[in-house]
């Protein structure tokens, strides 16, 4: 088996055929889609159980709600495949997608591959990197939110690299992608970019998390631990990370999360931290939305497409 196409499904009903009839019309031969069904309340693991009645390429796995990485890790662990790729069930692949990720992952010798990506609505992704890069800055850019490439989808994956990092807990609702991406470009893999699109990525689709204090502070601590003996490196990042994250809960009117945190945890940020965020750490949270509004208004009409 080439390829293992890993779905964590959790009560996406309405968008998982369309997922699954873009994988099973891709022209590449060799491959098998694990769909584990998280626990689902709709009839998310019915839908699956019926497309893989009707054809054997599909695998079920159904299992207690554990959190959408402990699905991606059941599905890592019963997968056959050389290769694996991740996809959203409310997502999808581009027609050639398989046979160009294979082609290029087998030709470059790579341990990853970074394609490009298309949403739902015919925007294309930027172009980042192309050809082989090296980690150090891939982690830079997604501690700090900089990347504008796929942390996980988009990917394919030599299957043995995602050994032990697929081990974030389920407390972690968001960016729990990002956290395993770290983790693996610490152990120096080989990552190829290619600027073609291979993924269709979903936007807007409504969500029900919530940005706690806690929930960031146990994302910062994880975060550190996998930095381990390398924090001096990426001590920059690192504190970027927490001051972007700090600018989200004030422009959300949080302002608690200054004295019950980051106060502490960030302490005076040194020159080398861009002026507008070692200005707005400095105002009081009351001085400081408006600043934070204003800069986004300005980088909101900056940006075209993505």
């Amino acid at each position: 088996m080439n390829i293992s196409i890993i779905i964590p499904v959790y009560n996406k009903a309405e968008y998982l055929e369309s997922c699954l009839k873009s994988l099973l019309t891709q022209a590449f031969s060799d491959f098998e889609i694990v769909c584990v069904d998280d626990g689902s309340t709709d009839a998310s693991g019915d839908i699956c159980d019926r497309m893989a009645s009707d054809d054997s390429r599909i695998r079920v796995l159904h299992t207690d709600n554990g959190g959408v990485t402990a699905a991606r890790r059941r599905g890592w662990e019963a997968c056959l495949g050389r290769y694996v790729m991740f996809v959203d069930a409310d997502d999808g692949l581009l027609p050639g997608a398989l046979q160009m990720m294979y082609d290029t992952i087998e030709r470059e010798g790579a341990d990853e591959v970074i394609a490009t990506f298309r949403t739902h609505d015919g925007i294309q992704s930027p172009v980042v990197y192309e050809g082989f890069v090296e980690p150090e800055p891939l982690i830079r850019d997604i501690i700090t939110s900089k990347n504008r490439f796929p942390v996980l989808w988009s990917i394919i994956f030599r299957r043995e690299v995602l050994d032990g990092v697929l081990d974030t807990p389920r407390e972690i609702i968001e960016g729990e992608d990002k956290l395993m991406q770290v983790k693996l470009l610490l152990k120096q893999p080989k990552v190829y970019f290619i600027s073609k699109p291979a993924y269709i990525y979903t936007l807007g689709l409504p969500n029900s998390r919530s940005h706690t204090l806690g929930h960031e502070m146990l994302y910062d601590k994880l975060l550190e631990l996998s930095i381990g003996n390398r924090s001096q490196e990426f001590n920059v990042a690192l504190t970027l990370h927490k001051l972007k994250e700090y600018e989200r809960f004030i422009f959300d009117g949080n302002d608690s999360v200054r004295d019950a945190y980051y106060l502490s945890a960030i302490g005076k940020p040194s020159s080398v931290i861009p002026l507008y965020d070692r200005v707005v750490f400095m105002l009081p949270p009351v001085l400081a939305r408006p600043v934070i509004k204003m800069y986004r208004k300005i980088i909101a009409i900056k940006q075209k497409g993505l």
